[in-house]
């Protein structure tokens, strides 16, 4: 068990008994592109996590060690406030540390050690759970009492100033704040949020990693990015209640569709109706209609990538071969585009057959190894009861 190893590396390494902290990674079930404007999201922490064991040792040192990377790394903490350095996976904790900092609350010496089962790169969230574990652990250990949502905000800077990604709020978001369960609907402006029910026994998300990054995935983000505010400042002018794209309706879309030009109408279109699948879902949730769950899913990814523009033939033949098993309810590309994972929603029944077959198609249509990973809806970062690291 991972816990138990990370727990005694640690005891062997500083000589006591630290804090065990559980930090999950995350899926989204729907509501993609959305969160840069001002809509809503839904998603839920998974149980492919990071577990970390975190305690003061009176030192003027943070002794920092990756568990995964068998590496070691000290980070003075005396009078100088904390730079990004060389080290990549230091950073991300090193970007927590300022934060605090910053805050004016003092990080005295601590040793942590880390490691964890999240998938890199397959857009699970690994750098999220980083973040959000170790400003758990300090604001434990140093009794900040900072709220769960002050912690995601915290680890979103980190990510924005020392790992130099500007993300959104919702990954680090979803690691707080997930519930057994539970996918939970986030409202990005408001930052108001809402849980709706998901029946973790009966059905699964099932998740295929194309195993492809295509290199055009930071610029056509930021083209986005941008095209979405084109959109915004053509519909402001007539309608000046627009401050976002969440704001937005279909009828406007329409109604200046010839002033939006071709490209920038086809993204406003779909962010506008990205946001009325999120509702929708979390109705069809709400009632237990996991199928109509399941076909706002499949719209979803039509709409990534007929008019967002940003899925690639991997995903689109991953999504392709799920649509042609009768017992899948639903797929689509999740995360930013060009590459890493499909989302899958199916009766647990069906789960083995699924694999199996999306495996042996992709490999015959591609000639690709397929990737996968069954998740569970899991609570959000927790502190890990001692008796569970010795077992």
């Amino acid at each position: 068990m991972l816990a138990q190893q990370i727990n005694t590396l640690f005891q062997q390494r500083y000589g006591y008994r630290p804090l065990l902290v559980r930090a999950p990674g995350r899926v989204n079930l729907i509501g993609e592109h959305t969160d840069y404007n001002g809509g809503f999201v839904l998603p839920a922490a998974i149980d492919k996590e990071i577990l970390f064991a975190v305690g003061l040792n009176g030192l003027s040192t943070a002794r920092l060690f990756s568990y995964d990377m068998q590496e070691a790394y000290d980070l003075r903490l005396e009078s100088e406030p904390v730079q990004p350095g060389k080290t990549l996976w230091a950073n991300y904790l090193k970007g927590v540390v300022a934060q605090f900092q910053r805050r004016g609350i003092a990080v005295p010496g601590f040793d942590c050690v880390f490691g964890g089962n999240v998938p890199i790169g397959a857009g699970l969230s690994s750098s999220a759970a980083l973040e959000c574990g170790l400003a758990f652990a300090l604001n434990q250990l140093l009794e900040a009492n900072l709220s769960r949502l002050e912690l995601a905000y915290m680890g979103q800077r980190a990510e924005h100033e020392f790992a130099g990604v500007q993300c959104g709020i919702m990954d680090q978001f979803a690691s707080l704040h997930g519930q057994s369960g539970h996918v939970v609907r986030l409202d990005c402006r408001s930052m108001e949020y809402q849980y709706f029910p998901f029946n973790s026994a009966a059905y699964h998300l099932v998740l295929c990693n194309s195993g492809v990054k295509h290199s055009l995935a930071s610029s056509a983000y930021n083209t986005r990015r941008q095209e979405c505010e084109q959109g915004v400042a053509v519909l402001r002018r007539h309608h000046p209640q627009v401050a976002s794209l969440r704001d937005a309706t279909l009828e406007q879309v329409e109604q200046h569709r010839a002033e939006l030009g071709p490209v920038v109408y086809r993204r406003c279109r779909y962010v506008v109706q990205e946001n009325l699948r999120v509702e929708a879902t979390c109705q069809y949730l709400q009632a237990g209609d996991m199928a109509a769950v399941g076909q706002q899913m499949y719209a979803s990814h039509a709409g990534l990538r007929d008019d967002y523009e940003v899925s690639c033939a991997e995903l689109d033949a991953l999504v392709q071969i799920a649509h042609s098993q009768p017992g899948v309810l639903g797929a689509r590309m999740m995360g930013g585009g060009f590459g890493g994972c499909t989302i899958n929603l199916l009766p647990a029944a069906v789960v083995p057959a699924f694999i199996a077959t999306t495996t042996a198609a992709y490999q015959q249509q591609l000639g690709l190894v397929l990737e996968t990973y069954q998740t569970t809806i899991v609570e959000g970062v927790s502190v890990l009861p001692p008796a569970l690291a010795t077992h």
